[in-house]
């Protein structure tokens, strides 16, 4: 269960430069200090709370959930994330290929577009800013996404923001902990549930 204290000490509230936040970031600001912009986390807990109920619910439901963290340091931390989802959890560390998924049948070929579903159920987004193609071929397939939104980014640009520090590796690391872990509990449950109904 993640707590104000444990965003706090991860460094999730610090946000950009006050002259460089994005207005409709406003509603999630505590205020600036030193012309830095203070992300409020009593904003920041329940939409992480929140999202920790859809990861879960979709790995219950067995839909594949892909994290994406194309900077060198996040990319340790999404595929950590990944694997706690086993077969259900995928990643993308490196630049997204634009046309990954609007285009997919040209670059995986249709053999592979045809047998296998390579359009995720729920997208994890780590850089936001960083990714805005990957979101847009997101958004196109219709698949929710959640993103870790720093002061700079429009919180509109994914379904479920997450107010927080997106340039700081332990934040990073405790978000996508928190998600995966709520992953992991859904592919338990999942698990779970088909033991029950092969038993009726």
């Amino acid at each position: 269960q993640t707590t104000i204290s444990a965003l706090l000490a991860s460094g999730a509230h610090f946000g950009h430069a006050s002259t460089r936040m994005n207005p409709n970031f406003m509603p999630y600001a505590y205020g600036t200090r030193a012309g830095i912009t203070i992300i409020d986390l009593d904003h920041t807990l329940p939409l992480l709370r929140r999202a920790v109920n859809l990861v879960r619910a979709v790995a219950r439901a067995g839909g594949q959930i892909l994290f994406i963290g194309t900077r060198s340091d996040l990319r340790p931390v999404i595929q950590k994330a990944a694997e706690r989802l086993g077969s259900q959890g995928f990643h993308v560390g490196e630049r997204w290929v634009p046309g990954t998924l609007s285009n997919r049948r040209q670059i995986f070929g249709g053999g592979v577009v045809d047998k296998t579903n390579v359009v995720p159920d729920l997208a994890i987004i780590l850089n936001p800013l960083s990714n805005a193609i990957a979101i847009s071929e997101l958004s196109v397939e219709h698949v929710p996404t959640i993103g870790v939104i720093d002061s700079n980014v429009d919180p509109r640009v994914v379904m479920y923001p997450i107010p927080a520090n997106d340039e700081n590796t332990r934040t990073a690391e405790l978000i996508a902990g928190v998600l995966s872990v709520a992953g992991r509990e859904g592919v338990a449950l999942r698990q779970a549930d088909l033991l029950q109904k092969a038993y009726q």
